[in-house]
């Protein structure tokens, strides 16, 4: 297997996103803002519900970030297994036409590929159903050393906790690989699922950084409040030499390492459309900066950058007329 400057570990989901008013929230059970598993009926009957087609494009969350990080030239490949229908041949095709590693791609013959229904409220915030389809089925034992040989970094979705004994192989197949490791917490809902769990493999070390929303930290420390920059020193505290990113939508993000303390302004957006995927954007900036060495302020300026370049655009994509100017702005932040 070709080497990797980054392997990401999730599902590999084809989004679909909708707008829709507040009122169709309450049809639905789950609070607004999370994420819900469903399965493939259950997921029809919302689709069905719709007041117009969902708009379709390769997302989830640990596939987001790398995206992210391969568009701004990082060596980038995928963990993760895909379905057999005309839904992930297209996935497939879209990763490999953005120039992303296939090899590491499971497949299952006879299972449709995994959906996840992005549904976007007037004020910009996404909720999400997901119907995990052939990503549910990825073994353990189908995650094994040579999927990390060359691999310097492996970025793991929170998501996949929901299947711990698939969470521990991932994250033993990374930390016995020798690449640094992240973990992006995902959304309430898993930290509500496994808290135990999560601190656990913190507190086990191996694990160099954790990203985090306002509402995913608020989960894991309930007795904290939301003072932010506090809470950040908190994760990072969890065990020697973790980075603690905590992304605070609007107003930026805060990083802690050991005894520093960083906040990272916010990056105007020219428009909010909706916030889907602007997390994954965010920590694939961040990674790609981590990877070439910037310090971690810059790493997070470029973060900053990705979210609000995300947010500016329906879905988890970004354009492919934007990343010339991604890219000049990145070189200046690199020069400056």
């Amino acid at each position: 297997m070709p080497p990797l400057d980054l392997l990401g570990l999730g599902s590999p989901i084809m989004d679909l996103t909708a707008h829709v008013p507040e009122s169709f929230l309450a049809t639905l059970r789950g609070d607004k803002g999370g994420m819900v598993l469903v399965d493939a009926d259950e997921m029809d009957g919302i689709l069905a519900r719709l007041p117009e087609p969902p708009a379709l494009a390769p997302g989830g969350s640990a596939a987001n970030v790398i995206r992210v990080a391969a568009g701004l030239g990082a060596r980038a490949g995928f963990l993760g297994k895909l379905g057999s229908d005309s839904t992930a041949s297209a996935y497939r095709d879209h990763s490999a036409g953005l120039g992303l590693d296939l090899s590491r791609f499971k497949n299952h013959p006879a299972r449709a590929n995994a959906r996840c229904l992005a549904l976007i409220t007037p004020d910009a915030a996404r909720t999400m159903r997901t119907d995990l389809g052939a990503a549910l089925t990825l073994d353990p034992a189908e995650i094994t050393a040579a999927d990390f040989a060359g691999v310097r970094h492996a970025h793991i979705e929170g998501y996949l906790v929901f299947n711990q004994a698939l969470a521990d192989a991932a994250l033993a197949g990374a930390r016995a690989s020798g690449a640094t490791v992240s973990l992006d917490i995902a959304s309430f809902e898993v930290v509500h699922a496994a808290r135990d769990w999560m601190l656990a493999q913190l507190r086990a070390g191996g694990i160099h950084h954790v990203f985090a929303n306002e509402d995913e930290i608020r989960a894991l420390y309930p007795d904290a409040g939301d003072d932010y920059p506090t809470l950040a020193r908190r994760l990072a505290a969890e065990a020697p030499g973790l980075v603690a990113i905590v992304k605070v939508g609007k107003d930026g993000a805060w990083i802690a390492h050991r005894d520093e303390l960083h906040r990272i302004a916010p990056v105007p957006a020219a428009r909010v459309l909706d916030t889907n995927g602007a997390g994954d954007s965010f920590a694939g900036g961040f990674l790609h900066a981590f990877l070439s060495g910037w310090s971690l302020p810059r790493c997070g300026q470029l973060g900053a950058l990705l979210g609000a370049e995300c947010v500016a655009h329906s879905g988890p994509a970004i354009p492919a007329a934007r990343w010339p100017h991604i890219h000049a702005t990145r070189d200046s932040l690199a020069r400056a």
